[in-house]
């Protein structure tokens, strides 16, 4: 006579086993998101009066200035940025740190002391 199912102990540990793993026969495809969304940028083209005056008010007074620190600050261009800098750097407001092709490093004009 054949013995009977769930009374030897090893017997049961192999239908639990079945039952777990015959799961992997239809597997559902990975859905690809469409990736991450940027809002577009509105930048200003070209100065107004408001933003203009704001150039000349706090970005001489900003530690670290670069076109990039400017444009996203005044939400201006970033060719609008670098003409602005170049501009209040020819007029002795701002002063020069490093120069690069693709980037340039300026900082607030300080007080010279002649001693």
């Amino acid at each position: 006579m054949p013995p009977k199912k769930g009374d030897s102990k090893g017997d049961s540990k192999k239908g639990a086993k079945a039952k777990s793993g015959s799961g992997g026969g239809k597997a559902k495809k990975k859905k690809w998101s469409k990736g991450k969304v940027r809002d577009k940028l509105n930048n200003l083209g070209l100065f107004d009066k408001a933003t203009y005056d704001k150039l000349y008010k706090e970005v001489p007074s900003y530690k670290l200035i670069t076109p990039s620190v400017v444009s996203e600050r005044l939400k201006i261009r970033g060719s609008l940025a670098r003409a602005a800098l170049k501009e209040l750097h020819s007029k002795g407001m701002i002063k020069l740190v490093s120069k690069h092709s693709a980037q340039v490093i300026y900082t607030r004009a300080t007080k010279e002391t002649d001693e």
